[in-house]
């Protein structure tokens, strides 16, 4: 271990390294065919690896990069289809203390922890903030089909478990989750744009998860950032607006119901059996209109579930508004005919962005208005996990 200067900046724990020239001259080929060009790299003897590169677009990315082998030995107890990787920097003994990654105080530079996977040509990238600090000796594993079908599309993205262990007491991730990119060299700087947002915005997996998938077209990928027109209305930057959002509790639970609704709307545009989606933001309205192949159009109204759950495991799902008129007591429940679908959320309670599909006219009626839905249901096993199944 040294604290030593990469590229004349210092950036904490600086490693020996050998026989790593293979995988740093694979990401440097990797730079150049996502459309980079590297204009300084840093020694392959050091770990980790520092990479200036200038885009034909004039815009220059520095990247800290954790690079780490990934390989297909035979290990005792593990399945046979998977790929691993382990984290292995300096000696055995120095693995007890910990190992904090190297981050720029000024966030010019991007700081991303890859898995190199010289044999299928495939990159894999972990979230640089879930392992941080890099918990050494510990492995990361990928199964065979993920790697293939980074192959075959250029960018894959999943959801991976992780738990506590025998090194760790807790997961490493609040909601016991974290998403995994796999990709292809050419999308290296792709990768990099990602890392940065995340790292920028602090996104937890959740958020990182759909930021991934809106990148999986090159096309969305490529776009350059820009200042967003509520950052110049208000004068602020994203990161100060955020801010806001998470101070306030009535102003976090309101964009909560947006989030879940722009995931729903993602979701339902890819979904197997619907032919269109249409978002409507007027009040008193559902939330979209879902045409199916088979012809038929559904009133969407998107909810977010309770966090805690029924005695017997189900979720239950509030579904009522904020506040009744005045003088109508009946008007704060909707009524039965008011949409088709309750699409339920189920981030509060598991940590993941996804729906479950209830048909209205199968709901519980409201005890003393009989034409009102009850505000509380219950995501039983009627309710489907894709629109096109359910029957309403």
């Amino acid at each position: 271990m040294d604290d030593e200067m990469i590229a004349r900046r210092a950036f904490g724990e600086v490693y020996r390294v050998s026989g790593r020239a293979d995988q740093y001259e694979f990401l440097v080929n990797a730079v150049e065919a996502s459309g980079g060009r590297v204009i300084y790299a840093s020694d392959t003897n050091r770990a980790p690896l520092y990479l200036g590169v200038q885009m034909d677009s004039d815009e220059r990315l520095g990247l800290l990069i954790y690079p780490f082998r990934i390989t297909r030995n035979t290990i005792k107890n593990r399945p046979a289809d998977e790929v691993r990787g382990q984290l292995r920097y300096g000696s055995e003994e120095s693995w007890k203390r910990e190992h904090p990654v190297g981050r720029d105080v000024a966030g010019v530079d991007v700081t991303m922890i890859l898995g190199v996977d010289l044999e299928a040509g495939i990159i894999l990238g972990l979230d640089a903030h879930l392992w941080d600090p890099l918990p050494m000796g510990i492995s990361f594993y990928a199964k065979d089909a993920e790697i293939d079908q980074a192959k075959d599309t250029g960018w894959h993205v999943w959801e991976k478990i992780n738990r506590a262990g025998n090194k760790r007491s807790e997961a490493r991730s609040p909601t016991s989750l974290e998403t995994v990119v796999a990709f292809t060299p050419d999308r290296l700087i792709d990768y990099a744009r990602l890392e940065r947002r995340a790292t920028s915005l602090r996104l937890d997996p959740p958020l990182r998860y759909s930021a991934a998938l809106a990148m999986t077209s090159r096309d969305a990928a490529d776009e350059v950032p820009r200042r967003h027109v509520l950052e110049e209305q208000f004068a602020l930057t994203s990161q100060q607006i955020l801010d806001i959002i998470g101070g306030r509790n009535r102003l976090a639970v309101a964009v909560r119901g947006g989030v879940a609704e722009y995931h729903l709307e993602l979701q339902l545009q890819h979904a197997p059996g619907v032919a269109s989606v249409e978002r409507l933001d007027l009040d008193a309205q559902h939330d979209f209109n879902v045409t199916l192949d088979d012809g038929r159009m559904l009133r969407v109204e998107c909810k977010n579930a309770s966090p805690k759950t029924y005695a017997n495991g189900n979720f239950k799902v509030e579904v009522q508004k904020t506040r009744a008129s005045q003088n109508d007591p009946a008007s704060r429940f909707y009524p039965v005919d008011g949409f088709d679908v309750v699409a339920a959320c189920l981030f509060s309670p598991t940590g993941r962005w996804e729906f479950r599909f209830g048909a209205t006219s199968a709901m519980n009626r409201h005890n003393d208005f009989p034409d009102r839905l009850a505000p509380m249901q219950a995501v039983t096993e009627e309710w489907a996990t894709n629109l096109a199944d359910l029957e309403a």
